[in-house]
């Protein structure tokens, strides 16, 4: 079995008429929301016995921001402690080139983080994990994968390479509005 976990970067700004998508930032409702998610991922992984052999992320100015202001929300140092690897063919993805980048690699990575984008991240839960009814949290998916979402899936292969349709099941999922109800409201 494999672990896929999936983070969409977060909410993004769109100030600037002129800058190239690529070069998006984050606007202050990601700024807050990406090391809140951040922490909570490093719970939840906690909780499972998780660990990430590998995290993957589009270098977009949004992507990057978000998996590395996630990593100090989550108490991580930039560095040797989170060795990010920045693949350039994440950048708004489809669900079929991600399945690509899976297939490439290493067997011997159990658990993989992707940070990227939607449609493609949200795809690809769809294509991954069956439409049979079975799974409630792809319905949510299916509502809406917003910025800042984490899902978890677990893949039924031995080799990254056998990565196919309907391999998956989504074992987790959590939205910011998910933690919104447990937070503290401010004045």
């Amino acid at each position: 079995m494999k672990t896929l976990g999936l983070f969409r970067h977060a909410k993004s700004d769109w100030d600037d008429p002129r800058a190239r998508d690529f070069d998006r930032p984050l606007n202050p409702r990601g700024r807050t929301w990406a090391p809140i998610m951040g922490d909570f991922i490093r719970q939840e992984c906690g909780r499972r016995g998780l660990v990430w052999n590998r995290i993957m992320s589009s270098p977009a100015v949004r992507a990057a921001q978000t998996i590395e202001l996630a990593a100090q929300g989550a108490g991580l140092a930039h560095g040797a402690a989170l060795a990010i690897n920045w693949d350039r063919r994440l950048y708004l993805a489809s669900s079929a080139t991600l399945v690509d980048v899976l297939r490439e690699l290493d067997e011997n990575l159990s658990a993989v983080l992707m940070v990227g984008h939607n449609p493609g991240l949200e795809d690809l839960i769809f294509d991954l994990v069956p439409d049979d009814g079975s799974s409630p949290l792809r319905d949510i998916v299916e509502v809406k994968f917003p910025t800042a979402s984490f899902a978890l899936m677990e893949l039924d292969i031995q080799r990254w390479a056998d990565v196919n349709d309907g391999c998956a099941r989504l074992v987790h999922l959590t939205r910011p509005r998910d933690l919104e109800k447990s937070m503290p409201r401010e004045n």
